[in-house]
């Protein structure tokens, strides 16, 4: 079943770049995409203010463009913060929301997440959204139930229906250089893909479910032919051309 779901192949940025800097990798990786024999789908996530000019980069081409985050609302006075129309207006098809540095870092709740989840499909963006324990979590045997939890907590009904994505990030792989085992990976993949599937009957099936936490073209490989794993959304290695598109030809 997993196999006949398309891979994607997400970058994420996060806070790096100038706007030069920007244009160039997404220029690589547009070139890299296109001489690619692959049929996943790529994905890149720039920082807010790149959005537009990477957007005219890629115009045309089979890399489609998302976004970092977005706000639950679809107009107001909330200083700083995007609506997921304005990123729709940008040219963006993809919206990363829940990745952990998110919840860490902006105290994001599963219902924030969820409220942003539906405003994204709204504007008919696709979200990439993420779960992921962390290592105290797992170290005290919690992982599937903590990851399961947000599961409940973050989607929206309508969210499989209409191609949402899901990431798996185990936080502490995130930009730490350690990757669970294959084992783990699978297991995890295993236990939303149930989840996925009692919450949401066929629906749940053909959601693609990607791993993300140190994926590198060293590992990615591996990590792309096991069940349940329907891409990657990869973090340091995105911001350079070679190793993403490494990753991007590790598809399946």
């Amino acid at each position: 079943m997993a196999r006949a779901l398309r891979p994607v192949i997400a970058g994420n940025w996060k806070m790096h770049g100038t706007l030069a800097s920007a244009r160039a990798l997404a220029a690589a990786v547009r070139a890299g995409a296109e001489a690619a024999e692959t049929r996943a789908e790529v994905v890149v996530c720039p920082p807010h203010p790149h959005l537009s000019a990477v957007a005219e980069v890629l115009s045309g081409g089979p890399v489609a463009l998302g976004a970092q985050d977005c706000h639950a609302l679809p107009a107001g006075a909330h200083t700083g913060d995007v609506s997921a129309a304005m990123l729709a207006d940008c040219g963006c098809r993809h919206v990363i929301l829940g990745h952990s540095e998110r919840r860490a870092e902006h105290h994001e709740t599963d219902g924030i997440v969820r409220g942003k989840a539906l405003a994204a499909l709204e504007a008919g963006l696709t979200p990439i959204l993420c779960v992921g324990e962390t290592a105290a979590e797992r170290a005290a045997g919690l992982a599937e139930e903590v990851v399961v939890v947000q599961l409940a907590g973050s989607l929206p009904e309508r969210f499989c229906a209409d191609g949402g994505i899901l990431a798996y990030e185990p936080v502490w792989a995130i930009g730490s250089g350690r990757t669970p085992t294959e084992a783990e990976i699978a297991a995890m993949h295993a236990a939303i893909r149930r989840a996925l599937e009692a919450r949401f009957g066929e629906a749940g099936k053909a959601t693609r479910i990607l791993y993300g936490g140190s994926v590198k073209p060293g590992n990615a490989a591996a990590i792309l032919r096991l069940p349940e794993v329907n891409g990657a959304l990869v973090g340091g290695a995105s911001l350079e051309a070679e190793a993403f598109l490494a990753i991007l030809r590790a598809a399946p």
